[in-house]
């Protein structure tokens, strides 16, 4: 029997938890979400079950892999449940196995792949009692006098961080994209503002970022944008597709994670002087989108077209898996593919930069930058996480208002993502001519 000490939903201290939790140990029940406690460490496991000589304990993580904190969360519960009677056998990490691919029902032994971490947690005991006193010293002390570092956003970035960068002003160091010197080596030496040290001493890319934030200027290399845009040709296709990704996968030939269509936007042009078109396209909640898109993609884009996508790899490995599995549109499909342009490459190599990009690139810094009449303030669905989301809250609401709502909220939201990269590339052409 597989039982939840207490019902969702509700509260209960954590008395209340250890004595529910402790009468399903004691009937022998297989549970999940227990909660244990040793020498005032609270936890709460995710899988327990009772074996033939004693209990396996499951640590189970939506990632694909084992990182080194999951086998300290799986050690220091190993720890407790040992120091407070709980007779362990094994312990497991429990992940994702991203190789899965689904076909007909979900095959949970398929999807998820443990691991034995008996041994290691074991020989980390020692190390959990150390971290254990340095932890509690801590908390007796006053606030530790640490200077910022990586390890302030590695692995996950700290909740103190708005108090700990509090000195950090806007146009620091730490707006420096680019390979090239690091920011944090640079803190250190004491330079902390852009205007901090001449642009001479950084490689070429961040070199460019410092001097145009320091003259509030636009740099264009003409030569190399001209031989860039030398690369397209009529007629004009730009294309931007949206997705959704689950741990689960919800359609046969899906993997855990997968990026799955659900939209997408289509601008053409097709000769120069031509009237600018558009196609969109939206799936129907809950329903397997990407047959429908991959017929209409081979059926409105000409195998002769140049296709323009903004950093296209995304956009060419969409397309690669629309063709992988739907034989009768893989030729049309790896034709678009093959014809893909991307339109981030003058901006990622910064032969155009302004310093109004703050050191990125993406299409989001670059439109208002270069095409300040088009932004995406204010917009109900303003990036593609928010995009997936809306999608996610229009598949689970049965509200048709609603529905309604968030789908007018994903069109505008897309076609502007495409109608960006039309005045993008009218952008610059008019700095080239």
């Amino acid at each position: 029997m597989i039982t939840r000490p207490y019902p969702t939903g509700f509260f209960l201290s954590y008395d209340e938890q250890l004595q529910k939790t402790a009468t399903a140990v004691e009937d022998g029940h297989t549970l999940y979400e227990g909660a244990f406690s040793y020498d005032n460490i609270f936890i709460k496991t995710d899988f327990l079950r009772k074996g033939k000589t004693g209990w396996e304990l499951h640590e189970v993580k939506s990632s694909t892999d084992i990182k080194p904190y999951h086998e300290n969360d799986l050690a220091i519960q190993y720890y407790v449940l040992k120091s407070a009677g709980i007779p362990l056998t094994k312990a497991y990490l429990t992940h994702v196995n991203n190789q899965y691919v689904r076909n007909g029902g979900i095959e949970v032994n398929k999807l998820f792949t443990s691991e034995d971490l008996t041994a290691l947690v074991r020989q980390k005991e020692g190390f959990v009692r150390k971290e254990v006193t340095k932890m509690r010293r801590m908390l007796r002390g006053t606030l530790p006098a640490i200077d910022i570092g990586p390890y302030c956003n590695d692995p996950f970035e700290c909740d103190f961080r708005g108090h700990c960068w509090k000195h950090i002003p806007e146009g620091s160091v730490f707006d420096l994209g680019g390979k090239g010197k690091n920011c944090f080596d640079l803190y250190y030496e004491g330079i902390v503002n852009l205007s901090d040290f001449p642009p001479d001493i950084l490689p070429n890319s961040q070199g460019i970022q410092v001097e145009c934030a320091i003259t509030k200027s636009t740099i264009v290399n003409y030569e190399k944008v001209m031989a860039f845009l030398a690369t397209l040709w009529h007629p004009l296709y730009f294309l931007d597709f949206e997705t959704f990704m689950q741990a689960i996968p919800p359609y046969d030939g899906t993997r855990p994670y997968q990026q799955i269509p659900f939209q997408y936007s289509l601008h053409s042009i097709a000769r120069e002087g031509a009237p600018l078109e558009h196609r969109e396209f939206l799936a129907e909640p809950n329903t397997d989108p990407r047959a429908e898109i991959a017929r209409r993609l081979a059926g409105e884009i000409p195998e002769h077209a140049c296709v323009i996508a903004y950093s296209s790899n995304f956009e060419a490995r969409i397309l690669g898996e629309l063709a992988d599995q739907f034989l009768e549109h893989r030729e049309k499909l790896r034709l678009i593919m093959g014809n893909l342009r991307d339109l981030a490459i003058p901006f990622r190599s910064r032969d155009v930069y302004s310093w109004e990009m703050g050191g990125a690139y993406s299409q989001k810094v670059v439109l208002p930058a270069f095409v300040p009449e088009l932004n995406y303030d204010g917009m109900e669905v303003a990036d593609g996480g928010m995009a997936m989301d809306a999608y996610a809250r229009m598949c689970a609401s049965r509200d048709p208002g609603e529905i309604e709502s968030i789908r007018k909220a994903l069109l505008e939201y897309c076609k502007l993502d495409t109608l960006g990269m039309v005045r993008i590339l009218e952008k610059l052409r008019t700095l080239v001519s």
